[in-house]
C-alpha cells in the first residue's frame, strides 16, 4: 500500500518519502524506523507550522499575565490570533491577555528603514494600556531577522525603563525545520530571562512544576486537578493558565511532570542538569493511561503520596466504568487514523483503546526520532506510521484505509469531511475538551461517538463510492 501511494511521485521524491513512511515494527527494528526532522520538501502541502508558530502560539502565548507582541507585518498575529484555544482565568485585557492580538504592524516604510523606533514607542504604549502586565515578549516574524533591527537592545532598554522584564525572542518563521525549533527558542527564551529569577514565600516536599500543559480546552485544568488528589501542590503550569511569576519559580519544584514532551523536554532537562530536578513524562489520556501515569508520579515521593494515589484511582473508576458502559459499544471496532503535532499521535492511543478503538495509522507533523521510539510499541504491528505526511499522502492513505474516524489538524478537516471520513479536530478539540483527565475521558467518548456515528453521514457518499455508482 505504501508503495502504491508514493508511485505517484517523481522518483527522487519517492525515494526521499519512502524514509518517512514505514509499516510499524513495536520493537523499533532500524529497517522499519521513520526518518524525521527533516525540512519538507518544496511544492508539497505540508501539515507543518514555524518557529514562530511554534514560539508564540504554543509556549508563550497561553503565558496569561504576559503580552506577546508579534513584532512584524499583521499577517503572522492574525493567523494565530486566539485559534488555540489557551484557556487561562483572569479579566481580559486586565490581567490576562492570552487572546489578544498586538502586533507592530510593520510596514513597507518599517523595512526599509528599520523598526527599532516603533517597537520602543509601541512597549511605552502597551505599559499605558495595560499597566497590570507583568512582562512583554518580543516574538519575532521574519522580517525582522532579514533587517536585522536591534531586538535584545530595545528589550534590555525597555526592561530597565518600564520595569517588568522585556524578553526578546528570536523566532522567525525562516529558522529551522518546523514549529519544533520554536518551542526551544521559546524555552531558552525563558530560561535566560526568567527562569530562577524569583524565589517563592514557602516551599513542600510536594512542590511539582506542570511542564508542557498549555490548557487548551482546559487541559491544564484537569490534569492539576488529578496531581492535587495526589496530594501533590502544583506551584507552576508551564505555560497554559501560567504566570510570569510561575516561570522565574518553576526551578523550585521537586519534580517536573512532563506532558508534551517535544515542545518542553529541552527546559526539563536544563532544570535537571542546572537546578538537579528531576522530571518523568505523563499521559492523562484516558483510564488506562491516567492511573499508569499517577502511579509513576507518585513514585517520586512517600508513601503518603503513594496512598492518596490510590485512594483517587479507586474514586475514579466507578465514574471511568460509566463512560466505557456508555459509548464503548457505540464505538468497539472503529477504526482511527491520527497526523498530529506534539504527543498526540502516541498519547491519545490508549483513550481510543479504553473504547474499544484501533489506531490504523499515526504520524507526527514536527517528530524528531525520539517521538518515533517512543511511539513503536504503542502501535500494533504493521500499522503505517507517516512523517510530516503531504495532504496526497492522507488522502489516498484514507481511501485505502478507510478509516472510521480521522483526527488531525484544521487545514485537513475540510477535506477529510468531503471525503465522508467523520473527523475531530485534534490539536484544540474542535472548541470542546478538555480531554485530559477524568472528567476528560467522558468528553473525549462523546465527542468521537458524536463525530463517528452522526447519522449525517448517511446523507451522502464518499467520492469513490460515489464514482462506482456512476
Amino acid at each position: 500500500m505504501i508503495d502504491e501511494v508514493l508511485a505517484a511521485y517523481p522518483d527522487k521524491v519517492a525515494k526521499d518519502r519512502h524514509k518517512h513512511v514505514k509499516p510499524n515494527d513495536p520493537a523499533g527494528s532500524k529497517e522499519c524506523d521513520v526518518k524525521s526532522n527533516v525540512k519538507s520538501r518544496p511544492g508539497v502541502m505540508t501539515l507543518r507550522g514555524c518557529a514562530y508558530a511554534g514560539s508564540k502560539g504554543v509556549v508563550w502565548g497561553p503565558i496569561k499575565d504576559l503580552v506577546s507582541i508579534s513584532h512584524g507585518p499583521v499577517g503572522c498575529g492574525q493567523y494565530t490570533w486566539g485559534t488555540r484555544r489557551n484557556y487561562a482565568n483572569g479579566q481580559l485585557g486586565i490581567d490576562n491577555f492570552t487572546v489578544m492580538q498586538v502586533t507592530s504592524n510593520f510596514q513597507e516604510k518599517d523595512i526599509v528603514f528599520g523598526g527599532d523606533k516603533k517597537l520602543t514607542a509601541l512597549l511605552d504604549e502597551l505599559v499605558e494600556v495595560f499597566p497590570l502586565a507583568k512582562g512583554v515578549s518580543i516574538q519575532s516574524e521574519c522580517p525582522i531577522g532579514l533587517i536585522g533591527d536591534d531586538l535584545e537592545a530595545v528589550a534590555t532598554a525597555a526592561t530597565k525603563k518600564l520595569n517588568i522584564p522585556v524578553v526578546p525572542v528570536r523566532c522567525e518563521g525562516f529558522r529551522g525545520i518546523s514549529q519544533s525549533l520554536g518551542h526551544h527558542i521559546a524555552n531558552d527564551a525563558i530560561r535566560d530571562h526568567l527562569l530562577g529569577a524569583r524565589e517563592l514565600p514557602e516551599q513542600t516536599p510536594y512542590d511539582i512544576t506542570l511542564l508542557g500543559d498549555y490548557n487548551i480546552g482546559g487541559d491544564a485544568w484537569a490534569s492539576r486537578m488529578i496531581l492535587e488528589d495526589m496530594g501533590l501542590r502544583v506551584i507552576a503550569q508551564w505555560s497554559g493558565d501560567g504566570t510570569v511569576n510561575e516561570m522565574a519559580t518553576a526551578h523550585l519544584a521537586k519534580l517536573n511532570v512532563l506532558h508534551c514532551y517535544r515542545s518542553m523536554n529541552y527546559i526539563a532537562t536544563t532544570m535537571e542538569e542546572r537546578y538537579g530536578t528531576p522530571w518523568t513524562e505523563f499521559n492523562f489520556f484516558g483510564p488506562t493511561k491516567i492511573a499508569e501515569s499517577m502511579r509513576k508520579i507518585a513514585e517520586y515521593f512517600d508513601d503518603t503520596i503513594k496512598e492518596k494515589t490510590e485512594a483517587a484511582i479507586a474514586r475514579y473508576q466507578a465514574f471511568f466504568d460509566k463512560v466505557r458502559e456508555t459509548y464503548r459499544h457505540r464505538l468497539e471496532g472503529k477504526t482511527v487514523m491520527l497526523a498530529v503535532g506534539g504527543l498526540r499521535p502516541r498519547h491519545t492511543i490508549g483513550a481510543y483503546e479504553d473504547l474499544g478503538m484501533e489506531v490504523i495509522g499515526t504520524g507526527y507533523e514536527f517528530g524528531h526520532k525520539d517521538d518515533y521510539t517512543r511511539s513503536y510499541p504503542e502501535l500494533k504491528e504493521g500499522i503505517v506510521v507517516y512523517d510530516d505526511p503531504t495532504a496526497y499522502e492522507m488522502e489516498e492513505f484514507t481511501k485505502r484505509l478507510k478509516p472510521d474516524l480521522i483526527g488531525a489538524g484544521i487545514k485537513e478537516k475540510y477535506v477529510s469531511h468531503k471525503m465522508r471520513t467523520p473527523f475531530r479536530q485534534m490539536h484544540s478539540w474542535d472548541y470542546s475538551g478538555p480531554y485530559h483527565g477524568v472528567e476528560g475521558f467522558a468528553i473525549f467518548a462523546r465527542d468521537m461517538d458524536s463525530a463517528v456515528n452522526s447519522p449525517t453521514w448517511n446523507l451522502f457518499d464518499a467520492p469513490w463510492a460515489a464514482s462506482k455508482k456512476d
